[in-house]
This record gives structure tokens, sequence and C-alpha cells, in this order.
């Protein structure tokens, strides 16, 4: 099966530059979040979350991205197919090798629930891969990924911090991309599947679907 490099083709940059550049695209996440009240890209109703108890303890989710019609925007330097047509990437040369990508997000039952940022980089010192997943229902979660896929195409990541009910959660999320078979007309190239691995108490599983 093959597996797309989802970080793409990354080389130099400088440190604290592209994390400075990160935090501008999560605060530019929020500013999307309250664009999306006037696009109807994600319904604001709350879907009732769809939560499984782990085998070894806990609580988890999982999201999944079709593509490419789930993605909202592409950024990159040495990318020709940018999303959308147009855009112009920042032609400062730190910005060359820094790739970030917009989504909306979808539950077990395909219904937009959100948004997602993915961010990746490299510097001299070190390599970033992000994710930014937020829920305008439920609020945010910012994940820190090992760069170094594990054998199948997995991707692990820690669950570094979020707000609202996913403010007391620790714990990991996983990415893999899944490749489509069908011959469906419009079906999609594949997806990028999210599974995440709450560690603590969801604050609103009174309204979540809870399945033992």
């Amino acid at each position: 099966m093959h597996v797309p490099d989802l970080a793409g083709e990354l080389i130099r940059g400088e440190t604290v530059l592209l994390k400075t550049f990160f935090l501008g695209i999560v605060l530019g996440l929020a500013a999307a979040a309250g664009v999306l009240y006037a696009i109807p890209a994600v319904d604001q109703v709350r879907e009732a979350s769809i939560v499984k108890v782990a085998p070894n303890g806990g609580n988890s989710e999982t999201f999944h991205i079709n593509l490419p019609m789930d993605r909202i925007m592409l950024g990159d330097a040495g990318q020709a197919g940018v999303v959308p047509p147009g855009l112009k990437w920042p032609a400062d040369e730190v910005f060359a090798d820094v790739r970030a990508e917009l989504f909306k997000i979808r539950n077990a039952r395909d219904a937009v629930v959100g948004v997602a940022v993915r961010t990746a980089a490299t510097s001299q010192e070190s390599n970033v891969i992000d994710w930014v997943l937020h829920l305008p229902a439920r609020g945010s979660l910012f994940v820190n990924m090992d760069v170094a896929p594990l054998k199948g195409g997995f991707r692990i990541g820690e669950i570094a911090s979020g707000s609202r009910e996913f403010r007391p959660l620790s714990g990991f999320m996983a990415e893999r991309w899944i490749s489509n078979d069908s011959s469906e007309e419009g079906a999609p190239a594949g997806r990028i599947e999210l599974s995440a691995t709450y560690v603590g108490q969801l604050d609103s599983l009174a309204t979540a679907e809870t399945v033992e």
C-alpha cells in the first residue's frame, strides 16, 4: 500500500521563526472558526460525541478527512497545486520549507464537526509536525507528532494541550493515510484517519454516545 508523505519534501528553516509562524496558524484557526458562522463549512450544532472505551483504559474517538474534498487550504512554496488556486505563500526564505494545510474534519458518521490545521517543517535543529483540531461545539486539541512514521504508515503524537472539554485530558493521537480503491464516481481518493485516545474524564460524556 502506498502511503503518501504527508509532511512533503521539507528541508531547512529557522526554528524560532517557524514556531512563530505556527503560532500564527493556530491564531488563524481561531479566526477561521469565527468565519465558519458566515461560511457553512461546519455545522455549529453539536453532534453527539462517538466515544469508545479504550482496551487499556481511557476513551478513544476517531475522526477522518476525505481527500481532496475536505481540504480547505494547502500552502507550500514548492507545491504547484496550492488550495485555493492563486494562494500566495510568504516569499521569505524561512517559509520556503514549511507546509500548512487546513481541513474539515468528520466524525464516524461522516458528519463535519470541525476544522483542523496540520503544519510541517524542518530546521537545522529539529523537525516539526503538529496538528490543531478545533471542534466549535467542544473545544480544541493541540497534538505534537513524532516525525518518523511507524510500520504500516502510522504516525503517533502526544496531546500537548486542550481547551474547554479537552482541557483536563492527556493522551495521544495517531494519523494514517487510507487509500480508497472504489471506482465510484466522485469517491474520495482516500482519507486521513485521526484516532485520539484520551486519558482523563471527558467533561461532556453525559452528552456523548459511549460505545463499550
